[in-house]
């Protein structure tokens, strides 16, 4: 009696061994975006900019859920964005500052404060979409004040970015590939987009 005791007291712990192990795989792949960012070569505006990342925007994450609605993939790309704002940007104005307040922006003798947010992110695996390709689109509100706050420009643009499956060992590879992608496409879109938003055109007009 004492070995069929044993056995089943092993024959439980190997059991519950297995099912720690089941549900750790089953558990939230955490990725965060990492990538490269040129900055573009334009032709730079003689102004000089603060800019505001606000805790939206740094601390931004997604979380994809499983077609059951379990927690599948967090995806953290808050950094990403700043890092590719910090790329641009001094390609594109004289002198760009960075602030941690807005009333900090407005101590300074600059034209304009920055403050760029994230409106959406989506995203699209193959193995839902039974298409080749990771897709990673984000939308983003821009908004230009000037350093007393009085309004100057705020407008959307979208990105987009694509990668197929097969230059990538793992669904993690694929998300952040496309996500870089689509961060370039912001970068491209950005500086050459600027100049030709109507109320920036027009501030840039009367300064």
């Amino acid at each position: 009696m004492k070995h069929v005791t044993r056995r089943l007291r092993g024959s439980f712990k190997a059991g519950w061994l297995l099912l720690s192990l089941l549900l750790a795989g089953c558990g939230v792949n955490n990725v965060t975006i990492e990538g490269s960012f040129p900055s573009p070569n334009i032709n730079k505006l003689p102004l000089s900019i603060a800019v505001f990342y606000d805790n939206a925007l740094t601390d931004f994450a997604y979380m994809e859920y499983s077609e059951t609605g379990q927690e599948e993939y967090n995806i953290e790309s808050g950094l990403s964005h700043v890092r590719l704002f910090d790329a641009v940007l001094p390609a594109m104005f004289e002198q760009v500052i960075i602030v941690d307040t807005l009333e900090e922006a407005e101590a300074l003798q600059v034209d304009a404060v920055f403050a760029p947010l994230i409106e959406e992110f989506q995203l699209a695996l193959p193995q839902k979409t039974k298409l080749d390709v990771y897709e990673v689109w984000i939308k983003y509100n821009m908004r230009l004040v000037a350093a007393n706050g009085d309004y100057i420009a705020d407008w959307v643009l979208t990105s987009y970015g694509k990668t197929p499956t097969e230059t990538f060992r793992s669904v993690e590879d694929g998300i952040n590939e496309a996500a870089v992608v689509a961060l370039r496409d912001l970068a491209s879109s950005f500086s050459l987009s600027f100049g030709q938003v109507p109320e920036v055109r027009d501030w840039l007009a009367s300064l």
